[in-house]
């Protein structure tokens, strides 16, 4: 049997534990993280995409399933039915395309924007519109913008902060 993609679920906050595990035994792994800046400086600056979930490549029919979901801080295999359930090596490559461009563009926006900040929209449905910067939502990559309409009126939406970008001041 070939290998595949599966994901092992830890305990709570324990990811990083189980990750380490798994890279001791010399299994290739898949551990997205992503910055993040916190109020508070010494709090973590980094945090998983999933969390409480490590995807391993593995050929199960050559590892023992029992020795992977009994590890330090895990908890067992995702799985439907018996059988742990096989991610796509197109699933793993798009998490890995969102969390690389997250990185690249999200934590430092999310830190260099304030309340009432114009931002311009790059792209989706309401490319190269601008809008005001209302909030970063707490737990995610999305933040509340306030986007003018006809006659002044504003909407709110919520959108991924990688769609935006802080509108250049005029000098």
């Amino acid at each position: 049997m070939p290998h595949h993609w599966y994901v092992l679920r830890s305990k709570p906050n324990k990811e990083t534990l189980l990750w380490e595990q798994l890279n001791i035994r010399r299994v290739e792994t898949f551990y997205p993280q992503i910055r993040v800046h916190p109020v508070n400086p010494r709090a973590r600056k980094v945090k998983a995409y999933f969390p409480g979930y490590v995807f391993i490549h593995i050929d199960l029919d050559q590892t023992e399933r029992s020795a992977l979901q009994w590890m330090p801080g895990a908890i067992g295999f995702v799985s439907f039915g018996e059988a742990p359930s096989i991610v796509p090596d197109s699933l793993i490559n798009i998490i890995k395309k969102q969390v690389d461009q997250i990185n690249a563009a999200g934590g430092e926006l999310l830190d260099e924007l304030k309340h009432g900040d114009l931002v311009n929209i790059r792209s989706g449905p309401f490319a190269e519109y601008e809008a005001i910067f209302d909030a970063r939502l707490p737990g995610s990559e999305r933040v509340r913008v306030l986007l003018k309409f006809l006659q002044g009126r504003s909407v709110k939406m919520e959108i991924p902060v990688r769609l935006l970008e802080p509108k250049k001041k005029q000098k």
